[in-house]
């Protein structure tokens, strides 16, 4: 059901799937109909549609939480629908939720989408003209978002036309970014996290309900550090990478430890043996690039403390080994989650403009 009227900054809001006793749900944002002069009053409008994938670490966040307005809006411009998704989280979900989850949007963007649209637009009495063109599908993510993406390359149907991914998680998994405990603050100079203050979020779980909606609350002024998160699923993806084991959660793989199988294997002169993974080689992207990935294009700041560059490089690498079509853009000395900065959108205007223009580009 829609939240609100259907216009051009209130979405449309539809389940796409019920799981674990609760709906996944996700946005759609039709742009104005005046943006194509080709409509008429009668006809329907088939036009393209990206899906794009919050960030969060996996952990927490949902389909408004930072929320890309830079891309919406362009792409509304161009007439294509904007769409966001929630996804399952980790924990208790695991990248096979997350999996699962994404293929389920695409499915239901190219599927079911459009009827539900023409019933909820009768409903509203809005003569929106667009509808969703299964044929011409893209999707884009930041951050975590962007193993989502990554993961809809790999196993979405129908494929996607074009891939976007912001400083996007999955490039490289094999790192000690997640598999190395750290000893000094590693992300930002943030402090480091007391594991005893995140039990209820530590393995094994006791009672931990699955979610695919978590909202970014923060702590008020007067607290004695401002501003500081208030849900403590802000917070975990981090201890996860300080304390080594991000990957354990990823995989569901807790005992015996992925992690620490992996950490030793990462640390020696010898060829990484595939074998060690074999059991979750679906979910590593780095392991299932094939020349029927679709064009990507990546865009990573070179600072970034989060989600390190070298992600992107490698996925850039074996995209061209594979003969896709790919651009990697890295941006000197930006930070992670730089296009939510203030004054970003001037600063990365002439980005923006490039990203929307491949978009459009593969989906047209």
């Amino acid at each position: 059901m829609p939240e609100d009227q259907c216009n051009v900054d209130r979405p449309l809001t539809f389940t796409y799937k019920e799981v674990d006793g609760f709906r996944v749900l996700l946005d759609v944002y039709l742009p104005p109909d005046n943006v194509d002069q080709q409509f008429t009053q009668q006809a329907i409008q088939y036009h393209p549609a990206v899906v794009y994938f919050h960030g969060g670490g996996l952990s927490v966040g949902n389909r408004r939480s930072w929320f890309p307005t830079w891309l919406k809006s362009r792409l509304s411009a161009r007439g294509i629908i904007f769409i966001s998704a929630d996804y399952r989280l980790i924990p208790p979900g695991t990248g096979y939720n997350v999996l699962a989850d994404v293929k389920d949007a695409i499915a239901f963007v190219a599927g079911d989408l459009n009827v539900q649209l023409d019933q909820e637009l009768a409903d509203l009495g809005s003569g929106s003209r667009f509808r969703i063109d299964p044929t011409s599908i893209g999707v884009a993510g930041t951050s975590a978002g962007g193993f989502c993406a990554y993961l809809c390359a790999i196993y979405a149907v129908p494929k996607p036309k074009v891939v976007l991914s912001l400083y996007g998680m999955g490039g490289d998994f094999l790192t000690d970014q997640y598999l190395a405990p750290k000893m000094q603050p590693f992300l930002r100079g943030r402090e480091m996290l007391d594991p005893a203050q995140f039990s209820e979020y530590i393995h094994p779980f006791d009672g931990l309900q699955s979610t695919s909606d978590s909202p970014l609350v923060y702590h008020p002024q007067s607290y004695h550090i401002p501003g500081y998160p208030a849900n403590p699923r802000m917070l975990i993806s981090r201890l996860y990478l300080q304390l080594g084991v991000a990957l354990d959660y990823i995989t569901g793989q807790h005992e015996p430890s992925l992690s620490v199988m992996l950490r030793k294997a990462i640390n020696t002169e010898d060829p990484f043996d595939e074998a060690l993974i074999s059991d979750h080689k679906i979910i590593f992207p780095q392991f299932n690039v094939t020349s029927d990935w679709p064009a990507t294009y990546l865009i990573h700041g070179t600072s970034d403390t989060a989600v390190l560059l070298r992600e992107s490089r490698n996925l850039h690498s074996l995209l061209l080994k594979a003969g896709v079509e790919v651009v990697l853009e890295e941006l000197p000395g930006r930070e992670h989650s730089f296009d939510y900065h203030p004054g970003a959108e001037l600063e990365n205007e002439g980005s923006f403009d490039d990203i929307v223009q491949f978009l459009y580009r593969h989906l047209t």
